[in-house]
């Protein structure tokens, strides 16, 4: 198969839906020779930050000098995206090589009885494959979709897990409950090895401490209490910190938001057990230069200037959250033309209250999903909560409308909600 051959076989496999569960894609791993237990493991729970956290991570082994393999979900505009080696797209010929392996073995099973896997448990193959055959030292490895029976949960021993920031999401796959959800991200705690938390509501941090406490699992908590912000704008950020007795000054970053520096020091508690532990050696210039270079796409990130335009994948309610805080830390002086477009499956109400009374000119678009939200139905909603709103019917029209009631020196765009639309919008924007 060529690239667009795997791209169109991997998506096809859409059609069988989302199978939460280990068995079929152990099967399938187990044909391949389970390519994910030739590597080491860093492996990255939660709802909100865990992609960011997984960056900046990647960034730092690669300024150390290792060779690093970046797994993360979903893609903003190509599909090489899901799979990084030393921060860069994987190439179409390294996919097609892999998809084509992995696609002998899926119809040799299927041939025995046995079901197709999932779109998410093929992708999940085809990394893995990918990343042998580049031969990398160190895999990061995002979870999907909650942890217990994510497809990447087949790992059996990784260096170190880590658990970001937990907050209601998936609910109809996850549970009702932020314990029912911590409980499906606590899944990824393999015995005897090092769990990094951060700091997590009540409800959650009981569950997965005990579960931890049950596996033997030492736990490391992100502790923020020596964290100093030196500067910010928007050219990037300087912060000062404390890590498990090891200090940190005038650390730099071009990643924006007082979260990312959140997802900064998760990332670099897990660096610092990885020392501690002897499992691996990283330096402080590494460190430095790592978070220096860190880039994560779609997140806050400053696109154009005259008119200033940002662009923010805040798609669910902790998601526009921070989204607020970095709009009041950045953006305090600016005028806001926000373009907004949401999944219906999100909580959206949640959403508006944040994000309306921070704006001053609102359009509306329908992200390129099934579950979205209509640009027509969201602008309602907005109007029945006393603002104006106008809807889009495509990315051009939302960029014309947002450009002509923008000032170019007082005013900000600001493009956020769904990854389906931020990615194009991204593409959008570049290609300007």
């Amino acid at each position: 198969m060529n690239y667009k051959e795997s791209v169109d076989f991997i998506s096809s496999t859409y059609k069988f839906g989302k199978k939460l569960g280990l068995e079929n894609i152990s099967r399938l791993l187990n044909r391949l020779g389970n390519p994910q237990d030739s590597m080491k493991i860093i492996h990255v729970a939660g709802t909100n930050g865990k992609g960011s956290t997984c960056s900046i991570f990647s960034s730092i082994l690669v300024e150390e000098g290792y060779k690093i393999g970046l797994y993360t979900s979903p893609y903003l505009e190509v599909f090489n995206e899901r799979f990084r080696i030393n921060n860069e797209n994987a190439s179409d010929d390294i996919i097609a090589k892999a998809t084509t392996l992995v696609r002998s073995e899926i119809e040799k099973m299927m041939e025995e009885g046995y079901d197709c896997p999932s779109e998410f448990e093929v992708t999940t193959a085809v990394g893995f494959v990918i990343f042998q055959l580049e031969e990398v030292e160190v895999v990061v490895l995002e979870v999907g979709l909650g942890g217990r029976l994510d497809a990447t949960n087949v790992v059996k021993n990784p260096l170190v897990t880590i658990i970001t920031s937990i907050s209601e999401d998936h609910v109809e796959y996850l549970g009702n409950t932020l314990g029912e959800i911590a409980s499906e991200k606590a899944g990824i705690i393999k015995e005897n090895r090092p769990l990094v938390l951060y700091p997590q509501d009540q409800e959650a941090d009981l569950v997965i401490r005990q579960r931890a406490k049950e596996l033997a699992a030492r736990i490391y908590d992100v502790d923020f209490s020596n964290r100093r912000i030196v500067s910010n704008s928007l050219e990037g950020q300087v912060f000062s910190l404390e890590i498990l007795g090891h200090t940190y000054t005038n650390l730099e970053m071009t990643i924006l938001g007082d979260h990312q520096i959140n997802n900064a020091t998760t990332a670099l508690t897990a660096i610092e057990v990885l020392k501690e532990e002897n499992l691996l050696e990283v330096s402080e210039e590494g460190i430095r230069e790592g978070l220096k270079k860190a880039k994560w796409a779609g997140r806050f990130e400053v696109m154009k200037k005259n008119p200033l335009i940002i662009i923010d994948g805040a798609h669910n309610l902790g998601g526009a959250e921070v989204f607020s805080n970095s709009i009041k830390t950045y953006l305090s002086d600016y005028e806001i033309t926000l373009v907004l477009g949401i999944l219906s499956d999100k909580d959206y109400m949640g959403v508006l209250d944040l994000l309306l009374p921070l704006s001053d000119k609102i359009v509306t678009l329908t992200p390129d999903s099934p579950r979205a939200l209509k640009a027509e139905d969201l602008a309602n909603l907005i109007l029945e909560k006393n603002k104006m709103a106008v809807s889009a019917s495509n990315v051009k029209e939302s960029y014309d409308i947002a450009l002509d009631v923008t000032d170019k020196e007082k005013g900000v765009i600001l493009y956020a909600g769904s990854l389906y639309m931020i990615g194009e919008v991204r593409t959008f924007l570049r290609n300007l």
